[in-house]
């Protein structure tokens, strides 16, 4: 059996990591989004609020009921080794992203064998982005057609909040 971890943040959710699910899905017999914490960005949203974020919106797909959600609290590579994992699935939205993941892709293979496999943005989400989906919703913006429904509302009570 295969088996795939999709990792991210996903604060929020947005369309283009659930398509990236979804063709996932496809390749792998089974997929696991790992809801992470990274270190290196501020939070909009708390780990649980995005875990349910995630599996709310898998629950509207029945192409992604049978993906599990589940929250890392380390490194991924140890996370891969729970759930069995033998690649790691990231979607690319152009060569910035790949600049980004490429040297994580090559350290976690060191670490753990596990292999990353790129999967080219679809077009139309190739310019959808958390943090651009967050900055667009602090200034009133709107996010709707960026993100699972359930998302935006919650993107901006957070952002409500903080304010």
């Amino acid at each position: 059996m295969s088996i795939a971890v999709c990792p991210g943040s996903f604060d929020p959710i947005t369309l283009g990591h659930l398509d990236i699910v979804r063709r996932a899905a496809r390749l792998f017999d089974v997929v696991v989004v790992g809801v992470a914490r990274n270190a290196s960005k501020s939070a909009l949203l708390t780990p649980q609020e995005r875990v349910d974020l995630v599996r709310a919106a898998l629950a509207e797909d029945p192409e992604l009921e049978a993906v599990r959600v589940e929250e890392v609290t380390g490194l991924l590579v140890d996370f891969c080794r729970q759930t069995g994992a033998t690649a790691v699935v990231k979607g690319l939205r152009g060569g910035a992203d790949f600049d980004a993941e490429h040297p994580m892709a090559l350290m976690n293979r060191h670490l753990s064998g596990v292999e990353t496999i790129y999967l080219p943005a679809e077009q139309r989400y190739a310019h959808v982005a958390s943090s651009l989906v967050k900055d667009i919703a602090r200034h009133g913006g709107p996010i709707d057609d960026l993100v699972p429904r359930g998302a935006a509302e919650a993107v901006r009570a957070a952002v409500a909040h903080r304010a």
